[in-house]
């Protein structure tokens, strides 16, 4: 037999896991005052998922998806976007939301339950994203449309989807990627490896050796990187978009990262998951390692995060009482935004709903 085709999938990671260089880094990232920014929206995001759990144990908030543990490639995905480019997140992406300008208040409407929060403010790169996804993988599909959009007029823009690494497992993400393939589209697949799809093991969702390297069926480029190191996400995304507006095509990136916490507020990872497990997975953690690096390079102190985390603190305040200052929809919203021209079962059904709010006060 002869070799029809070989391929290699490449590592990128620039910090280790004690927030020691283990290559150089890239010429953008060897100043750490330019990363001082990034990590303080790290820092934001932990300290909004930490008050997020609290409102939802206290019941004012729905259940609700933690981000602990991915804050450095949520952050580095949305700081590398542009105004103009797509993002079609799935429901954990909280850090890029924040980075598009959809505020704290957005998400935490959206989670307790009102759709206005996926109103994002015209006036912010997540004007024209694509809303929360709960479904798996179908934002893949969204993203891959967006991104033919952008091919077609001539745009200079790009199109970005996350997924879970059970996402990956998904026709939706296979077609998407096969899609961008066939098509050389602007498009950024990426695929967040926390090691779980709610209980079910990475080894168990799939054969492949890496989640990258799904995207060599459909001729994409394809990197695997060390999704705690904030300086490999921004390369690694510095790549792939730079790739894509100039029309080279669409990219699969694997970030390996870890799910520090439940799927959700209504799981309990300790079924399923065991504890030394995450105990190791802590020792990987982004926050500790930034935080380390920036110290050793003079860049950033306890007394900065001791202010900082007071000023987010602050600011996750005043998100939280606009939130719960916000008049709720009456019982007939449920069924307006649906259909342009409700079907006739469905209108019976908001009158009652109407007439029976009416009669309960």
């Amino acid at each position: 037999m002869t070799l029809a085709a070989s391929f290699q999938i490449e590592y990128l990671q620039f910090l280790g896991a004690e927030g020691q260089p283990v290559r150089e880094l890239p010429p953008a990232f060897r100043d750490p005052a330019v990363l001082v920014e990034p990590f303080k929206r790290m820092l934001f995001a932990r300290a909004f998922d930490t008050k997020a759990v609290a409102l939802q144990r206290t019941g004012k908030l729905g259940t609700y998806p933690p981000c602990l543990g991915h804050e450095a490639t949520h952050i580095g995905i949305g700081a590398s976007m542009r105004n103009g480019d797509v993002f079609a997140p799935s429901y954990r992406e909280l850090g890029t939301m924040f980075e598009r300008g959809v505020r704290p208040r957005d998400v935490l409407m959206y989670w307790g339950g009102d759709e206005r929060g996926s109103d994002y403010p015209r006036d912010s790169d997540a004007a024209i994203d694509f809303p929360i996804c709960v479904p798996i993988a179908t934002q893949c599909l969204h993203a891959a449309g967006a991104a033919l959009a952008f091919k077609l007029r001539g745009q200079a823009q790009v199109a970005v989807a996350a997924c879970g690494d059970g996402g990956s497992s998904k026709s939706d993400f296979y077609a998407a990627l096969n899609c961008a393939g066939a098509y050389t589209l602007p498009l950024v697949l990426a695929v967040i490896n926390n090691g779980w799809a709610i209980s079910v093991p990475r080894e168990a969702q799939t054969g492949a050796r890496t989640l990258a390297q799904k995207g060599i069926a459909g001729g994409l480029h394809c990197l695997q990187v060390d999704g705690n190191d904030l300086v490999a996400v921004l390369e690694s995304m510095r790549i792939a978009t730079e790739r894509a507006r100039s029309g080279g095509g669409g990219t699969v990136i694997e970030f390996m990262t870890y799910r520090l916490s439940d799927h959700t507020t209504a799981d309990d990872a300790r079924r399923y998951r065991d504890q030394d497990e995450v105990k190791a997975a802590w020792a990987l953690e982004p926050v500790a390692r930034m935080r380390t690096w920036l110290t050793a390079q003079g860049a950033w102190s306890e007394a900065q995060e001791a202010e900082w985390k007071a000023e987010c603190e602050r600011r996750i305040a005043i998100e939280v009482d606009a939130y719960l200052a916000t008049p709720a929809q009456p019982v007939q919203a449920m069924f307006d935004y649906l259909y342009a021209d409700p079907p006739a079962d469905l209108l019976a059904q908001r009158a009652a709903a109407i007439a029976l709010e009416a009669r309960h006060g």
